[in-house]
């Protein structure tokens, strides 16, 4: 029996765009996928569950609005990840890849579209979740101490402040 193999889901195959405020829904579901997925290996539940029910913060429409945001899809527009980045202070927002796609170098394909969104005159800063500082260090972010993050669903997320450049 033959068949066909599934599209290969890389970043060699990823096409990246300018996310539009149209896109801000699937974005926040792919992001609540991701914290449910890939953060409860490093949050407990009674984290996760407000984490992951809270809706997107105010400025998230800014931030995509502003052209802060870069989309990853295949040939077909399935969402495979997206970065978004807050200008004004040279922070990555958010940067999730969907969990069935990790590991295939999306991520770093975006975090190459925030650093040429960014101020290279600046140093490019994020809080990143327990779970994600691996990935922040082999994109060459150094830790700069541990924090608490205050979600705006109330909790108090523990977070590492990062920072390259």
């Amino acid at each position: 029996m033959t068949g066909h193999a599934p599209p290969a889901r890389n970043a060699d195959t990823a096409v990246l765009r300018a996310g539009r405020v149209d896109d801000a829904d699937r974005l926040w579901a792919l992001r609540t996928r991701c914290v449910r997925e890939l953060c409860s290996a490093a949050y407990p539940p009674e984290v996760i569950a407000p984490w992951s029910a809270s809706p997107p913060p105010a400025h998230y429409h800014a931030l995509i609005a502003q052209g802060g945001c870069i989309v990853a899809e295949d040939a077909q527009g399935r969402l495979l990840g997206y970065a978004v980045i807050d200008r004004d202070g040279n922070e990555i927002d958010a940067l999730f890849v969907d969990p069935d796609c990790g590991g295939r170098g999306i991520g770093m394909r975006l975090m190459g579209a925030m650093q040429a969104l960014a101020d290279p005159g600046r140093p490019l800063v994020l809080s990143a979740s327990l779970n994600a500082v691996p990935f922040y260090q082999r994109a060459g972010f150094v830790a700069l101490r541990e924090e608490t993050y205050p979600h705006p669903s109330g909790i108090a997320l523990a977070s590492v402040r990062m920072q390259r450049g």
